[in-house]
């Protein structure tokens, strides 16, 4: 089997590397974190610089916090363009500005090397179970080769268009991500100040329309107060970043993103950046002065009083 290279090891990537291995790849991994690697060794990697991935590696993935590390990895100086042969295939799989993803393809193509670009959604629990979804962007050949690799890692693959076409999906995604946890942190702050159970809500809601993975996976979470991350607070509000800087180059009317964005600032600057992203309904906790984890606002009684019924 041909050798195939994977480049960042962090929350996401080690699990997704170890699927490939598991699917039988022979794999070799790089990441600036030794530890991260030596895990991924253990499993049956080898590790690998850069260079020796460019050289001997056919297609080559990156999974990176955000677009400067992108081109760092691919075009930068004894980054992969340096040692990737004609034919070869980058496929990245961060989630990066669209524009930036135009700029790496636009380089390798010169070099005769194809690139697509495949942003995951279904965060660490989906990159452990291998049920992660790729939006991705590329020509239709080159996604149909380099598909059964994908699925080794997920559920499922879908080709959305040319170059950067993934991306855009990807920032959609987070967009409407975003808007699910700030809806349900509202709604269940709404809830518990009203003096509602909010297990019994939880209950009412989930097989209704308002019924959905976020509401599944993420709300017990933020009424247990555990916001263990599955994906960090500060990659969320990168995406989003990135999502305004795109809308507006497009053009398009992005009004709530920019608002779920300065959320997820201000909880950064708060020290909520390593938490997950779940970690939204902070936000509401610090205007509300409560929290869903602590237990109900109010007593039971006041429902019988008339400024709350």
């Amino acid at each position: 089997m041909k050798k195939v290279g994977f480049i960042g090891l962090g929350i996401m990537g080690s699990p997704m590397a170890v699927n490939l291995l598991k699917a039988g790849v022979d794999l070799l991994v790089d990441d600036h974190h030794a530890d991260r690697v030596e895990a991924v060794v253990r499993a049956g990697a080898q590790a690998a610089k850069r260079s020796e991935i460019g050289r001997t590696c056919e297609t080559v993935f990156t999974m990176l916090p955000d677009g400067p590390q992108v081109k760092e990895a691919v075009l930068g100086e004894g980054g992969l363009l340096d040692f990737l042969r004609p034919g070869s295939t980058v496929i990245d799989m961060s989630s990066i500005n669209p524009k930036v993803t135009r700029e790496i393809a636009r380089k390798l193509e010169e070099q005769g090397i194809e690139m697509l670009d495949a942003p995951v959604s279904g965060g660490e629990t989906g990159a452990v179970a291998g049920t992660l979804s790729f939006m991705v962007g590329g020509r239709p050949e080159v996604f149909e080769k380099c598909r059964s690799l994908l699925l080794t890692m997920g559920e499922s693959a879908v080709l959305c268009g040319g170059p950067g076409a993934g991306g855009v999906v990807k920032l959609a995604n987070q967009i409407m991500v975003a808007a699910n946890i700030a809806g349900c942190s509202e709604a269940f702050m709404l809830a518990k100040m009203a003096g509602v159970d909010l297990e019994k809500a939880f209950e009412a809601v989930r097989g209704g329309l308002a019924g959905s993975r976020v509401l599944e996976t993420k709300v017990p979470a933020m009424l247990a107060g555990d916001f263990t991350p599955g994906f960090r607070m500060e990659l969320h509000s990168k995406d989003l970043r990135n999502a305004l800087e795109y809308a507006h180059f497009c053009g398009a009317p992005v009004p709530l993103t920019a608002q779920f964005q300065e959320m997820m600032t201000n909880l950064c600057a708060q020290g909520c950046e390593k938490e997950d992203h779940s970690g939204m309904v902070k936000y509401y906790a610090r205007l509300s002065g409560t929290d869903l984890a602590g237990g109900r606002a109010f007593e039971e009684e006041r429902w019988n009083k008339k400024d709350i019924i």
